[in-house]
């Protein structure tokens, strides 16, 4: 019989076991069995191996919006909220409602780069209201309880039903010529899967206008994404923009998969981003700061620049919990970002142009005593941090040697791959390896990583970047993106961004290109408040990711998914990034490609001449007088003169990021002898 202590014991025992926090795979593992509908691939047969925490957290990241309804029924709580506001505001040049048109599915990667749901099919005719929206009825979509709307048929955007919708109201054509004077039937809601599920580089899909879910991964990114040219898309095309409107330009000068995150709200520079792509994250190296409630943190740098450095300071329970809620609030700013809490946060500023009137500062917590729906699409979404926290922390690199066909592209020469390893211990581990020289050594560090480099686990477990914050006066790049205002003192997301960045050194600015006058070069600018550094990004998946750097300028667009454009990709990426002559310099400061105007709401007009730089006009931070917005005598004058280009100098004295030129910079490496530069990049395709 098995005495009273010892069954107090193993009692004990269970009791620490049942409590304990299930441990998380290393990595997801995929896994493709029988689907609903009988298809041999299906999100619900996606990854073997997931805890239950885990595969919630999934379908957060591919469906979550917000939310759906309040309590009382009547107030959208997630993110759809916004898009119905902008598309209001806009009067439709920005609808979401209006880009899902049915009819270009087939066409919808071609033309926007968008992945239409694979659960999904084409439209065969419109619904009781007119709308042409795919048909989602398969028995393969996904069906998950806790999580409201439906598919809208591209993946990361759900429809939900409109409160405020009245079916004795409704004229689809009024609405087509207007939404801002009808309310729809349906809303369109974003999910973190929008912009960062893409292709999987390991199983391409044989059609990208038809992929299988398969073909499909969370974290690569979608890299060819066309985010401006999308979100104003209507049907038939001559519905949408011309290239007479300056939006026009700026939408068709957007790089191929990047994504504008400070176009709402705005911070006046037109600095669009590359997705970044998701792996390792439990080898990311973090960073004590200390965050805006005065609390030092140990936190990740999240955004290029590393501004949402602010770890789990927004909870109702901040208590930091590694492993667990490191990226919460920065996971909660993004939700924010795309929606939640629009009804508050978008009377803080102009949402669509930033005309009317400066920033003011989002406070979550006083916005959440405010308003309820703020409050329930919060808590909500808080709720679902560390599941996805934790999905995430299953993403692994993707290896051109698991790749469908990837052998092919492997290097074959062993030898270069040693002296490849060698020139990246020599000229680029500093930066770009996770795995450092212990705080006791005191030799060369180089030294150091020439002996790791050579070890066979070198890659295993690297977040392949320091992850620090480093000035772009040290690295040359394109300074745009790194000037983002948004997170600094008194600006819209300052309670996401640590003290400690926004106490970093001001850094001087220089190099920069007259656009006007080639030949010339501008006044250096000094970046103030935190701005002007960019955090080290991985180097996981460098062989599947090209173009580089944070705006996507080096190298070229092949728009190809397959194993070849991909490496087709990378190799002209590197060659560039290696041999600096080869870059398209002075070719990459996006100009208008004709005469075009810029219609005020109030009627009035800018006119923009042909081949003025683009930056020059979107990067004006000018909160607009009313009069100046009007149809006048005036502003007629002044349309005429700045038509002309001649006054486009002026505009480079209130230019708030006068940096043109878009592949400059990061010359590392560019005086290393050909053969080196050759062995790095076969290196490189092993990571």
């Amino acid at each position: 019989m098995i005495s009273l202590r010892r069954f107090l014991m193993v009692l004990a025992a269970c009791i620490v076991i049942l409590t304990l926090r299930p441990e998380s795979p290393t990595r997801a593992q995929e896994s493709y069995s029988s689907c609903p509908g009988g298809r041999a691939s299906c999100y619900q047969s996606g990854y073997a191996g997931l805890t239950p925490e885990q595969e919630h957290g999934r379908d957060t990241w591919y469906f979550w919006t917000g939310g759906d309804l309040d309590a009382s029924g009547k107030q959208v709580v997630g993110d759809q909220a916004l898009w119905r506001i902008l598309a209001v505001q806009s009067h439709g040049t920005f609808d979401l409602l209006q880009a899902v048109d049915s009819r270009y599915r087939g066409q919808r990667f071609e033309l926007f780069g968008v992945i239409s749901d694979p659960d999904c099919r084409k439209a065969t005719s419109p619904d009781q209201y007119g709308l042409w929206l795919d048909d989602c009825s398969s028995p393969d979509v996904p069906k998950i309880p806790d999580i409201p709307g439906e598919p809208a048929g591209i993946i990361g955007l759900r429809k939900f039903r409109n409160p405020r919708f009245d079916a004795a109201q409704w004229d689809v054509n009024r609405y087509m010529a207007d939404p801002a004077k009808v309310e729809p039937p349906y809303l369109i809601g974003v999910a973190c899967g929008f912009c960062h599920v893409g292709f999987n580089p390991l199983h391409p899909p044989a059609d990208p206008e038809n992929p299988e879910w398969r073909n499909l991964h969370p974290g690569i990114g979608n890299q060819y994404f066309r985010e401006q040219i999308f979100n104003t898309a209507k049907y038939p095309p001559s519905r949408g923009l011309k290239p007479g409107d300056f939006r026009w330009q700026v939408a068709n000068a957007q790089p191929v998969g990047t994504s504008e995150t400070s176009q709402v709200a705005t911070d006046h520079i037109n600095n669009p981003n590359v997705i970044n792509n998701i792996a390792n994250l439990n080898d990311r190296p973090k960073h004590r700061e200390r965050t805006a409630d005065g609390v030092e943190r140990e936190v990740y740098h999240v955004l290029k620049d590393g501004a949402d450095s602010v770890g789990s300071a927004c909870l109702d329970d901040p208590t930091p919990r590694p492993g667990v809620n490191d990226t919460a609030c920065a996971a909660l700013r993004v939700y924010v970002n795309i929606g939640l809490c629009a009804n508050i946060w978008t009377t803080l500023h102009d949402p669509v142009y930033g005309l009317k009137r400066q920033q003011g500062v989002f406070d979550p917590k006083q916005a959440r005593q405010e308003n309820s729906a703020c409050n329930e699409g919060w808590t909500a979404t808080e709720a679902r941090m560390e599941g996805l926290e934790a999905f995430l922390r299953t993403l692994p690199p993707l290896h051109l040697a698991d790749a469908d066909g990837g052998t092919a592209w492997l290097p074959r020469d062993a030898n270069v791959v040693s002296r490849g390893k060698i020139v990246f211990a020599e000229n680029c581990a500093r930066c770009h390896s996770s795995k450092r020289p212990p705080q006791d050594y005191t030799g060369n560090p180089t030294d150091w990583y020439r002996k790791a480099v050579m070890d066979d686990d070198f890659l295993n477990d690297n977040f392949l970047s320091d992850d620090e914050r480093h000035p772009v006066s040290e690295i040359g790049t394109n300074s745009e993106r790194a000037m983002a205002s948004n997170a600094i003192e008194g600006h819209i997301w300052q309670q996401f961004s640590s003290e400690t960045y926004k106490k970093q050194p001001d850094v001087h600015i220089g190099d920069l290109v007259n656009p006007l006058e080639t030949d010339l070069k501008l006044v250096p600018v000094n970046a103030t408040g935190g701005r002007g550094y960019y955090r080290t990004p991985t180097l996981a998946n460098a062989w599947a990711t090209a173009p580089f750097f944070h705006n996507n300028s080096l190298g070229i667009v092949t728009g190809d998914p397959s194993i070849q454009g991909r490496m087709t990709a990378y190799q002209d990426a590197m060659e560039k990034l290696l041999w600096p002559g080869r870059r398209l310099g002075l070719k990459t400061i996006r100009r208008t490609t004709q005469a075009s105007t810029f219609r005020y709401e109030e009627g009035g007009t800018v006119c923009i001449a042909r081949n003025t730089p683009i930056d020059l006009i979107a990067n004006v931070d000018l909160v607009t007088p009313e009069n100046f917005r009007k149809d006048n005598s005036f502003t007629r004058l002044m349309c005429h003169l700045t038509g002309t280009g001649h006054l486009n100098a002026l505009f480079l004295l209130v230019d708030n990021a006068p940096d043109f030129v878009q592949d400059r910079g990061h010359t590392f490496g560019s005086n290393l002898p050909d053969e080196d530069k050759r062995a790095l990049i076969e290196y490189m395709k092993t990571f």
